[in-house]
C-alpha cells in the first residue's frame, strides 16, 4: 500500500515547535455504523471490539481513517443519536478500556479515528434533562433546554407551530411535579431527543468538557451531527411553512437552523482543536453535517477559523445526469474550495438509500420521492427514503484480516437465516450497480476529501422490504409511514458464508443480527468480494491505491473538457483524465488508449454507457 502522501506534495503549516501536516485535506474516511459493522459478543449488535477486528480489512481497502457512529450510553431511541452520557461507552458496544484498545490498534495501522458528536440535542434520559423535568418552570435547570408555556386555554397548544423532522409537533408537554400538565419542551427530532439551548453558556461549557475528554484520549477529530443546528431564533416565532422539515426530512425551517450565532461555536471548537495541534503537530479535524440551501452558505461553515470541512451533500442529491453533476461540482469548487478548505464529497451515509438502489431503474410508482414532493435536492442530508430508482494485488483470504477477534469466516455459521418469506430473495443489480461503480470512481477523482459509507465497497443494495415488525427507525414509529425510513441501509454487513448471519455475529447458538439480512447478501459477502477481482471492493481498493500513488489526485484543482451530451470529463494535474458516460450507449473516449482504471469493461477508444474511467493522457493534446 502506498503512503497517501508518498508521491504528492505534503501540505502543512509551521507553528513554533511543529510542522503540522494537513492530512484531512484529501483524506478518504470510511464511515463505520458500529451496530452493523461486526459483532464480537454474539448479541446480534456490532460493537467496538468488532470494529477493532475489522481494522486490518479497512487498512487493506486503503482508507485513511474511520468515522464511528455514536457509541455513548443511550436508550437507543435513535440508535445512539440520543446521548445520555457524552463521556462514556454504552455497555452495548463495550467500555472505555475497549475503546483504548481500538485506538491503539488504529494507531499501529496508521488509521485516523473520528468520533460522532451530537451537540444539537441529547437523550431525554440525560441527567440534566431529568433534572429539568424535576425542576419548576423558570428554573435554571430548564434554561439548558427550550421549555416554554403553551398557547391557548390552559396552555394546551404548543408554544409555536414547528414540526419535528421525524413527524408530528416539535413540542411535547410535560407533567409537573404536582401532577398537573405543565410546560412544553422543544425537540426538532424525536420527543426522546430534547434540543439543547445554546444561549445558556452552561451548555457550551459542558461541550468543552466533552471535547477535551475525547481529545485527551487521542482521537483525530469529530464528525458533528446537525452542525447547522444548535441555535434557534431567540423568539421561537411561528414558521411560515411549519411542516417543511417533516415533509423533506431536512433542515428547512429557517427559524430553527442555520442561525448566525452557530458560527461562534465552531470558531471556539476550532480553537480548542488548534490548542491540541500546537502541542504535538497533529491536526484534529472538525467535519460538519451541514444542510443549508446553497453552496455559498455551506462555504461559510468552512472558513479558515471555523470547521475544517463540511459534507457537501449536493453530489449525493444530484440526479444521474451529466449536467447536474457538473453544476454541483462546479459550485462546490467555486464557493467551498475558495475558502481555503477542500470539498468533502459523499455519495452515501447511514441516512440515505444505498447508492446501487438510488441509481437503479425505477421499480415502483407507489413509493414517494423527496425530489417529487419537495422539488428540491439542495442538501441530501435526509434526501430520500425507500425509493427504488430515485433520480434524485492478489486477494488475501478473510482469515488473514481479523487478528483481534474470531475470524468472520468462522463465526455464526450455525445461526438460522431469517424466515425466507420476510425478505427479498433476489439481489437488485443492473443499471444501479454500473452507475454506483461509475460514481465511486468519479468521487475518488475529485479534488478534496471523500467519505465512504460501510458496505458501499461491497456494492450492497438497499434492503427495501424489511417487514414492519422489525423496523426500528423512529420516523416509521412516529409517522406510521415507510417513506424515507433508514433501516434498509443499516442492515448488518455480510462478511462470509452462505446464510445469515454471514459472519457478522458470533457466540451463542442461534444469534441473529439486530436487523434481518436477506439471502442475497451472500452475493456481496466480504470473502467473496475479496476473491473476485471484478468486485466493487477491488474497484474501490484499486481507486484508492491510485489516488494515493498519483500526484495528480487528491487535493488540487480540476479543468473541464468539452464533451458530447451525457458525458462528463475533467483533467487533474496536467494529464490525468476522468470521464463518465451518464448515458447507456457507448461514446468515443476523450483519450485514446487503455484506461488506468475503469468501472466496467472499457475498450481502448470507447467509453461505454454508465461507465467511468481514468487515463493518463499526452498533456499536449488536452
Amino acid at each position: 500500500m502506498h503512503n497517501r502522501h508518498s508521491h504528492r506534495q505534503v501540505h502543512g503549516v509551521i507553528n513554533e515547535t511543529h510542522t503540522v501536516r494537513r492530512w484531512w485535506r484529501d483524506a478518504v474516511i470510511y464511515q463505520v455504523y458500529v451496530r452493523s459493522f461486526l459483532d464480537s459478543t454474539g448479541d446480534g449488535i456490532g460493537d467496538l471490539a468488532g470494529v477493532r477486528a475489522g481494522l486490518p480489512y479497512l487498512k487493506k481497502l486503503g482508507v485513511d481513517g474511520i468515522w464511528l457512529s455514536p457509541f455513548y450510553p443511550s436508550p437507543q431511541h435513535d440508535h445512539g443519536y440520543d446521548v445520555a452520557d457524552y463521556c462514556d461507552v454504552d455497555p452495548l458496544f463495550g467500555d472505555l478500556a475497549e475503546f483504548e484498545l481500538l485506538m491503539a490498534a488504529a494507531r499501529r495501522l496508521g488509521i485516523k479515528v473520528l468520533l460522532d458528536i451530537v451537540p444539537n440535542h441529547c437523550s431525554s434520559e440525560h441527567p440534566w434533562f431529568q433534572e429539568a423535568l424535576a425542576s419548576a418552570p423558570g428554573s435554571a435547570a430548564r434554561t439548558r433546554f427550550h421549555f416554554a408555556d403553551g398557547r391557548g386555554p390552559d396552555g394546551t397548544e404548543p408554544p409555536n407551530n414547528w414540526h419535528s423532522m421525524f413527524g408530528g409537533p416539535a413540542w411535547t408537554r410535560v407533567t409537573e411535579a404536582d401532577g398537573r400538565p405543565g410546560q412544553w419542551y422543544l425537540h426538532m427530532f424525536a420527543p426522546e431527543q430534547p434540543d439543547w439551548n445554546w444561549r445558556n453558556p452552561e451548555v457550551g461549557a459542558e461541550f468543552d468538557r466533552v471535547l477535551r475528554f475525547w481529545l485527551d484520549r487521542g482521537i483525530d477529530g469529530f464528525r458533528i451531527d446537525v452542525a447547522a443546528g444548535l441555535y434557534k431564533h431567540p423568539e421561537l416565532p411561528d414558521s411560515p411553512d411549519p411542516e417543511a422539515d417533516a415533509r423533506t426530512r431536512d433542515s428547512v425551517n429557517p427559524l430553527a437552523w442555520n442561525q448566525p450565532e452557530v458560527h461562534e461555536v465552531w470558531r471556539h471548537w476550532r480553537a480548542v482543536c488548534e490548542e491540541y495541534t500546537a502541542r504535538d503537530g497533529r491536526e484534529r479535524l472538525l467535519v460538519g453535517e451541514v444542510s443549508v440551501p446553497t453552496a455559498r452558505e455551506h462555504a461559510q461553515y468552512v472558513r479558515a477559523d471555523e470547521l475544517h470541512q463540511a459534507f457537501f451533500f449536493d453530489l449525493l442529491g444530484a440526479p444521474w445526469d451529466a449536467d447536474a453533476f457538473r453544476k454541483v461540482i462546479s459550485e462546490a469548487m467555486q464557493d467551498i474550495a475558495g475558502t481555503g478548505s477542500t470539498v468533502t464529497w459523499v455519495l452515501n451515509n447511514h441516512d440515505q438509500v444505498r447508492t446501487v438502489t438510488r441509481y437503479g431503474e425505477p421499480a415502483t410508482e407507489a413509493r414517494g420521492c423527496l425530489l417529487d414532493q419537495a422539488g428540491d435536492a439542495r442538501s441530501g442530508a435526509h434526501i430520500c427514503g425507500v425509493v427504488v430508482g430515485c433520480p434524485c494485488s492478489a486477494s488475501t483470504p478473510s482469515s488473514a484480516l481479523q487478528p483481534h477477534a474470531p475470524d468472520p469466516a468462522q463465526v455464526g455459521h450455525n445461526a438460522p437465516p431469517p424466515p425466507a418469506d420476510l425478505i427479498q430473495k433476489t439481489p437488485p443489480g443492473g443499471l444501479g450497480v454500473a452507475r454506483a461503480r461509475a460514481a465511486a470512481l468519479l468521487m475518488l477523482a475529485l479534488p478534496g476529501a471523500a467519505y465512504i459509507y460501510q458496505g458501499e465497497e461491497l456494492g450492497l443494495p438497499e434492503v427495501v422490504d424489511l417487514p414492519d415488525d422489525v423496523l426500528t427507525d423512529p420516523i416509521f414509529h412516529r409517522t406510521g409511514s415507510r417513506a424515507r425510513i433508514r433501516d434498509g441501509c443499516r442492515v448488518p454487513l455480510p462478511w462470509s458464508g452462505q446464510a445469515s448471519p454471514f459472519g457478522f455475529t458470533s457466540g451463542a447458538e442461534g444469534a441473529k443480527p439486530w436487523l434481518p439480512q436477506p439471502e442475497w447478501f451472500a452475493e456481496h459477502a466480504t470473502d467473496r468480494a475479496l476473491a473476485d477481482t471484478r468486485s466493487s471492493w477491488h474497484l474501490y481498493r484499486d481507486g484508492l491505491q491510485l489516488r494515493a500513488a498519483l500526484p495528480q489526485l487528491g487535493e488540487g484543482a480540476l479543468r473541464w473538457l468539452d464533451t458530447p451530451p451525457g458525458v462528463l470529463a475533467f483533467v487533474r494535474g496536467d494529464d490525468l483524465v476522468c470521464a463518465v458516460n451518464f448515458g447507456t450507449a457507448p461514446t468515443p473516449a476523450p483519450v485514446s488508449g487503455t484506461p488506468l482504471l475503469s468501472s466496467g469493461p472499457c475498450p481502448a477508444g470507447v467509453l461505454p454507457g454508465s461507465t467511468a474511467a481514468w487515463w493518463i493522457a499526452d498533456g499536449t493534446t488536452l
